[in-house]
């Protein structure tokens, strides 16, 4: 018997991924590990790992709830226990097609991430694909956005990943742990107080603390001194309407390599992953002939797990802000480059801090379910993106991971790349993930905006080996300079 919890209201934040969600626009989260099978203890075949998975799930309440919603529910949906959970239902596996590479891999993995999850279960599930040409097994886990955040991949990885092959011992207390039930009654009563009494007063405490923002924000970005405004970015081929199709590359970079350059140049990591994809863009754009003048804008999502939160905001998953920075696309040196980033970084993050970090969490605690979807698909289907000025360009993420070897369901983790969602006129996903001493680069996008996206990851090799180069031409005239001084 498992120890139920009152029941769990989605956030704002949580449902609007929901409200969001389209055919073609999906809202699935999603990581690709790649293992060597060599390392199960008794072998591999599919049938013991999704046996050891399902005994995993047991210690993973967030794995084994699903939603609940009624017509009497004017709130946002509600989680429960899934009493009929099926490990077969959300394990799976496919052969990767001949010669089984990266690129075949990648086919299969976009394909898998366009399709919708089936919200009658827990809004998960894992694909094994097979058949890879070195031997290796990549496990291909989704989840909506609604139920996890960047930070909670992250955990969730980390709590199926060990340290050691041999599976791990369960928490009592996690096997234990249950979301509960939800009656219809339950729902709307506590919908409606929440709608019809807690809404208007939270909106009252929150207006006066807003209404400065954009002043503040129009202020600091015509002075050049903050985040550049909100649909003032300049089109690219990514800010288009989607087609339901997906397709994604990897890369995976020597983390090393990342931190010599962060130390040489005294910047952060971030920042250099922000150089990357700045050079990278610029050289596909400009193999293209579509380079613009003007600096993109990328939008950096920012946990604010941690921060002091307020009555006016439902504990929620995704604990996430955003933060717009210029990239430097429009400059061509790649040391100036890095610099440019850094600057770039410094001026949004300062902007960034002066705003309460989970403002964006509060105002979505508002959002109009049915309203909200029916809005959506309005703009979908009138193809409304591509007629205003883009929001932003790209959205890219750093998302920290366990520095060690990691070990998934008994397979030695060779990389892990993750993959966030992308939306109609903001048609590019840039996510890095640094695990035991790599940085693994997952890049997303639709490809009837951009067919060629292994050109584009490729570009971030390119600009971290340009990058390396320098450095090591800055230390080779020091040590010359030390030399000439010695004689």
């Amino acid at each position: 018997m498992r120890k139920g919890l009152n029941m769990q209201r989605l956030s704002g934040l949580d449902a609007s991924f929901l409200y969001l969600e389209t055919p073609s626009q999906v809202m699935n989260v999603a990581a690709v590990v790649v293992i060597d099978p060599e390392s199960i203890p008794g072998g591999y075949s599919f049938s013991s790992l999704r046996i050891e998975m399902d005994r995993r799930v047991r210690g993973l309440p967030m794995l084994r709830r699903k939603l609940a919603d009624s017509l009497t529910n004017v709130d946002h949906p509600v989680w429960v226990e899934d009493d009929d959970f099926n490990i077969e239902r959300h394990v799976h596996r496919i052969a990767i097609p001949a010669p089984g590479g990266m690129e075949e891999m990648s086919q299969i993995c976009g394909h898998l991430v366009a399709q919708v999850l089936d919200r009658k279960k827990p809004l998960w599930d894992m694909w094994v694909l097979e058949e890879m040409a070195d031997g290796k097994v990549a496990l291909v886990l989704r989840m909506h956005h609604a139920c996890v955040d960047g930070a909670t991949v992250a955990e969730i990885l980390g709590e199926l990943a060990t340290s050691t092959p041999e599976p791990p011992a369960l928490a009592p207390d996690r096997v234990q742990e249950s979301a509960g039930g939800a009656s219809r009654s339950d729902m709307a009563v506590g919908g409606a107080v929440n709608y019809f009494l807690q809404r208007p007063i939270a909106a009252l405490k929150l207006i006066p603390k807003t209404l400065p923002v954009p002043f503040e924000w129009i202020k600091r970005a015509r002075s050049g001194d903050g985040m550049p405004a909100p649909f003032l970015a300049p089109r690219t081929r990514f800010n288009a309407p989607l087609t339901p199709r997906r397709s994604l590359a990897f890369a995976q970079l020597p983390l090393s390599d990342v931190k010599r350059v962060k130390d040489h140049f005294g910047v952060k990591v971030n920042d250099v992953v922000l150089a990357m994809a700045g050079g990278a863009l610029r050289d596909y754009l400009e193999a293209h002939g579509e380079l613009p003048e003007e600096p993109l804008v990328g939008l950096v999502p920012v946990s604010v797990r941690g921060t002091e939160e307020n009555d006016l905001i439902v504990e929620g998953t995704n604990k996430v802000s955003g933060m717009f920075t210029r990239l430097p696309t429009s400059v061509a040196d790649p040391v100036e480059r890095i610099r440019v980033a850094g600057k770039y970084s410094e001026q949004a993050k300062g902007h960034h801090q002066g705003i309460d970090a989970n403002i964006l969490r509060a105002y979505a605690e508002f959002a109009p379910g049915n309203t909200l979807g029916s809005l959506m698909r309005l703009y979908t289907d009138r193809r409304l993106s591509g007629m205003h000025p883009p929001v932003f360009n790209a959205i890219i993420s750093n998302v920290a991971g366990p520095d060690r070897p990691m070990y998934m369901l008994g397979g030695r983790v060779e990389a892990v790349y993750p993959m966030g969602p992308i939306f109609h006129g903001l048609g590019l996903n840039i996510t890095v993930m640094s695990v035991d001493g790599k940085l693994n680069v997952g890049l997303l996008t639709c490809p009837d905006l951009a067919a060629d996206l292994w050109d584009l990851v490729h570009g971030f090799g390119t600009q971290l080996e340009e990058l390396v180069a320098a450095v090591d031409a800055d230390l080779d005239k020091e040590e010359q300079a030390d030399e000439d001084s010695g004689e």
